[in-house]
């Protein structure tokens, strides 16, 4: 596993984030709770109400997702779910603080739990062995992989298999590399609470003779609705699924400003003249039309299938469904500086009713980041060199 500084893919280490900076980032982490959802009038719809038993404070937080090169490790790879605090958005600025009191975090194999969960990496031809843990859990999982085509015992949804991880077992599912491209995976037992409490993540397939970009990064977007993570960790609040009325959006697990934070958060740092690609995941329940500022893109992948060179196109935006999967490149051939990338349904870019936040995230150009008005973003993200 290698975390970098940026979002998930990147290859610039810390050492090159200060020397770029000259140390820009001033401030520390901030306690922080979660924003209140004012519609909470439905009542519990289903069996899983399992809580907490322990207070969220003695919950570990989350980190940022990591890459797991699967090759590199033999082709297997364990996932365990880890009950956690998850620090959306942790300063008192620009709407926060925002936190979760309890997520249900993956896991890889020694790794820190993260939302999403960790990017499994592998090639086209490899088959995969996902093992998951559920050794020290509390509650039934299973895990499906969208996308590759395998057996139907390895599909992971427990009332067409038969198959689900109980508390206190393993379970080990083989997963074809079959399809080439950005695919998604996810718990699917109890699926509209699991997805919700943070189990999910992206399964990266390159295709053989793959020849990466410049500059490479992993992005998923996520609506949520604060009262379920709060209910689950033991507050007095009620929620239904289908009473849903999100009121955080994130990036990579983060709101703005928290998604330019270089090491937990995800900002797209680039140099004059990189080929960027981006992979967008929506692991959320409602469709989110990205856009990026001062910045042309054609959409190359979709769902596991490259688009031909006679139906892409520039644009700007692109509209991503849930659980939909878009890669897009572009060149960074703008004049140096930072440029946001967002949700353009904008109500969607806000952190409770302070508006810019939320589903935001941006472009850094590496000749922007000494500059004052960067400075200050790293200070409202709360960063601490």
């Amino acid at each position: 596993m290698s975390k970098y500084v940026g979002a998930p893919g990147s290859t610039m280490s810390r050492r090159e984030f200060l020397a770029a900076t000259g140390g820009a980032g001033l401030l520390g982490l901030a306690g922080c709770t979660a924003p209140t959802n004012g519609d909470a009038n439905a009542a519990i719809d289903d069996g899983d109400t399992t809580t907490a038993s322990a207070s969220s404070s003695a919950l570990p937080y989350t980190s940022a997702p990591e890459v797991v090169q699967v090759d590199e490790q033999g082709g297997s790879v364990t996932l365990k779910n880890t009950p956690a605090r998850h620090a959306v958005h942790p300063q008192e600025t620009m709407g926060g603080p925002i936190e979760f009191p309890q997520v249900w975090a993956f896991q890889a194999d020694d790794g820190k739990p993260s939302v999403p969960g960790p990017i499994l990496r592998t090639t086209e031809g490899n088959d995969v062995e996902v093992t998951l843990d559920n050794t020290q859990g509390m509650r039934p999982h299973t895990v499906h992989f969208h996308g590759v085509q395998k057996a139907w015992e390895d599909d992971g949804v427990p009332t067409t298999t038969g198959i689900r991880v109980d508390p206190g077992e393993k379970h080990t599912y083989t997963i074809p590399a079959n399809v080439p491209g950005t695919h998604f995976y996810h718990c699917h037992y109890q699926t509209h609470r699991h997805i919700d409490m943070g189990m999910f993540g992206i399964f990266r397939v390159d295709p053989k003779g793959y020849e990466p970009a410049d500059k490479e990064y992993f992005m998923t977007v996520k609506d949520w609705d604060s009262r379920l993570p709060r209910q689950m960790a033991g507050e007095d609040v009620t929620y239904s699924p289908r009473n849903r009325n999100p009121d955080v959006f994130t990036v990579n697990g983060k709101s703005a400003p928290r998604t330019l934070h270089p090491e937990d958060g995800s900002p797209i740092i680039v140099e004059q003249g990189d080929q960027v690609r981006v992979h967008y995941v929506n692991a959320g329940y409602m469709s989110h039309p990205m856009h990026i500022h001062n910045h042309r893109f054609q959409l190359v992948e979709k769902d596991g299938g490259v688009i031909p060179d006679a139906a892409r196109y520039e644009r700007d935006v692109t509209n991503i469904a849930p659980a939909e999967r878009h890669t897009v490149e572009f060149t960074a051939d703008a004049d140096p500086g930072i440029y946001l990338m967002h949700c353009h349904k904008v109500n969607h870019v806000m952190n409770g009713n302070f508006y810019p936040g939320g589903m935001l995230n941006g472009v850094v150009y590496k000749e922007a980041m000494k500059t004052d008005i960067f400075s200050k973003l790293m200070e409202y993200a709360g960063y601490d060199a």
